[in-house]
């Protein structure tokens, strides 16, 4: 179900939090609500967030709600145009779709990002994006066009390659391969690339056999840096996610409870966890330094590190 408003402004200031400080200060998000459904999706104890940040008509509702009632900002283009065109404007990074994959099933019927684009570009504004969707490939004509005027990263988000289980976890998502296409598709291109293998989710995606699958498929696309981060279940994000596990695997709800007696799982399955992956991440000449694509950009803000996540 689809939804369109009208939004006052484009661009959202991130906060800082204590943890860690992001390569970017600004989000974009042309939709509010993502149809992909990733039963993990950190973003439903958001929503609340973005309620209050642009007003419509009808109230969001988190959970399934959010996977199936799409709010469509049908004039983000033209509020974005407006803040690049601010005297205040600094051209800084701006993360496109932070809370919402910009390549949702949305997308291919507004194509919104076709006019969000030719803005960046006149602007010269850097950007970067992350998208488990192979739709971005339809754009590939436009990210060309800014790369060629400043700084654009492109990560892609894959969690598993067991494609069964992906269609579980991420039900309108891209199968792997094809999200693995995208990588490849823009390596050739000015802009860098990014592999997001997160969340690892215990018990599901955290097997040496699934991390070796899905870096090695990284190194082969010749990603800039692989990024990888730990599940995290706070708020609503934990109540959906219990859900799905008690209707998908019931038998993995005492270990996840044990396991997330708070919102991180617990320092040594982390620990044992971050050490596979190291190993990894050398054997396949992998960097997690995900500032280097923008690093002329920013200034000097704290590097991730495998074990902030």
């Amino acid at each position: 179900m689809f939804e369109e408003i009208q939004v006052k402004k484009a661009l959202n200031k991130i906060k800082e939090t204590s943890r860690l400080t992001l390569p970017f200060q600004w989000d974009l998000n042309i939709y509010r609500g993502c149809e992909h459904g990733c039963n993990y999706c950190y973003a439903l104890y958001s929503h609340s967030y973005l309620e209050k940040e642009e007003k419509s008509s009808s109230e969001g509702k988190e959970g399934s709600g959010f996977f199936r009632k799409i709010y469509v900002k049908t004039n983000i283009a033209e509020a974005l145009e407006k803040q690049l065109a601010a005297r205040s404007w600094k051209k800084e990074v701006i993360n496109i779709g932070g809370v919402c994959d910009s390549y949702q099933p949305a997308e291919a019927k507004y194509g919104l990002m076709r006019k969000v684009l030719p803005v960046m570009i006149e602007y010269r504004n850097p950007v970067t994006i992350s998208t488990k969707s192979d739709l971005i490939l339809r754009d590939y004509d436009l990210f060309e066009e800014l790369a060629g005027l400043t700084q654009v990263n492109i990560a892609v988000t894959v969690t598993t390659m067991d494609e069964k289980l992906s269609s579980l976890l991420e039900p309108l998502a891209s199968p792997p391969e094809k999200r693995f296409s995208v990588l490849k598709a823009f390596k050739d291109m000015k802009a860098t690339t990014g592999l997001h293998m997160m969340p690892i989710l215990p018990f599901l995606t955290d097997s040496p056999e699934n991390l070796e699958q899905v870096l090695s498929r990284a190194a082969e696309c010749e990603v800039d840096y692989a990024l990888p981060g730990l599940l995290y279940l706070r708020g609503e994000t934990r109540r959906h996610f219990f859900n799905f596990l008690e209707c998908n695997f019931p038998e993995l709800l005492d270990p996840y409870r044990k396991l997330y007696a708070k919102g991180g799982a617990d320092r040594a399955y982390k620990a044992e966890l971050y050490g596979t992956l190291r190993s990894l991440m050398e054997k396949y000449h992998l960097s997690a330094d995900y500032m280097k694509p923008l690093e002329t950009n920013l200034s000097s803000p704290k590097q991730l590190k495998l074990t902030d996540f």
